[in-house]
């Protein structure tokens, strides 16, 4: 038994808690303990927890109706800081329910911390590469979401879907922010890279099947894209995206004179849309290159547009978990 504590949050995840609580339950060797923290499900979730801890002792379900948009304005924040205060154990695994994991991840990613080398570890994530596991659009929208296609790539970037941490970290850190319900980790992530040695871990992905059409893409990449201009974090990445929104629209009005700015554009456009894992996306076929192509071309719009929208807006943002609790003082046309 590995002196860690597993922690997750969920509300309305009966369609997915299961395959992703089996595969934190079976870590070779087990965590100390599995902390569950639902925000009031209404979906058979939480019923489902209270029956699975009666079977495996180190399942601890908590319900805490206070971790939902009813109650406040970052739920997931809020739920892993519950559980976490009720953990025991000095180093703290985060997980997600929309993930599976192998049985040696938990192990692979936290070794660093146990060993004394760092305070703060990363393994990111990885598309479900099974049969009915990924969309041709998880595929063209992976990269920009920091999901890799291969468990082998190594990786930097932050995701609580693969994350852990010491507790005194986690402490001096004031734990997560509540105040905000999408992008959560990256300001976590921002404070305890300044204030800890990291690790990254490349052989420690989370397995992840977001299971994305072309609109629901668009829509994530916008709604994180709000979060950052509320947050007024990540403005180096605002101007680069502008820039590029500019360089297209110049390229399409000098056509009619010259087309070689456009393919100039192209050039570029191709450049920022495979660079990054053109060698496994190929495997794909057309489909999938085409695919990236489109979604890559939109990217700088959807984070320009919307990260200035999150400049000047403070409406919370909600998400679909929230749809189904009764009461939550969300108009339907105002959910996601």
């Amino acid at each position: 038994m590995q002196p860690v504590s597993i922690v997750m949050t969920v509300l309305n995840e009966a369609q997915e808690i299961g395959r992703a609580v089996a595969s934190l339950l079976a870590q070779a060797p087990p965590a100390a303990e599995m902390l569950v923290v639902d925000g009031g499900s209404t979906d058979g979730t939480w019923e489902w927890l209270v029956e699975a801890q009666t079977r495996d002792p180190h399942l601890v379900a908590i319900r805490d109706e206070r971790c939902s948009l009813k109650y406040s304005a970052g739920p997931v924040s809020r739920g892993r800081n519950v559980a976490i205060a009720a953990a025991k154990s000095p180093v703290i695994a985060c997980a997600d329910a929309g993930c599976t994991y192998a049985p040696d991840w938990l192990r692979n990613l936290t070794a660093p911390l146990i060993a004394g080398d760092a305070e703060y570890a990363l393994g990111g994530s990885c598309l479900d590469m099974t049969p009915g596991g990924h969309t041709i659009w998880d595929l063209a929208s992976a990269p920009f979401f920091s999901i890799k296609l291969s468990l082998e790539e190594p990786t930097k970037s932050c995701t609580a879907r693969s994350m852990a941490f010491t507790r005194a970290l986690w402490e001096r850190l004031g734990g997560f922010p509540e105040g905000v319900l999408v992008g959560e980790d990256t300001l976590f992530d921002a404070q305890a890279r300044r204030r800890a040695k990291t690790a990254f871990v490349t052989n420690a992905k989370a397995i992840y099947r977001p299971q994305n059409s072309f609109r629901f893409a668009c829509r994530q990449m916008a709604r994180y894209a709000i979060s950052d201009g509320q947050a007024g974090v990540r403005r180096a990445r605002l101007f680069r995206h502008a820039a590029r929104c500019l360089l297209q629209v110049l390229a399409l009005a000098i056509l009619p004179w010259t087309f070689i700015p456009l393919l100039a554009v192209l050039a570029l456009e191709a450049w920022f849309a495979f660079h990054r894992d053109w060698r496994l996306l190929c495997r794909f076929g057309l489909r999938a290159i085409a695919a990236r192509f489109l979604f890559s071309a939109a990217v700088p719009w959807l984070v320009a547009v919307n990260q200035m929208r999150g400049r000047f807006s403070s409406q919370a943002l909600t998400n679909r978990q929230n749809a189904a609790l009764p009461g939550d003082g969300v108009t339907p046309k105002a959910r996601n």
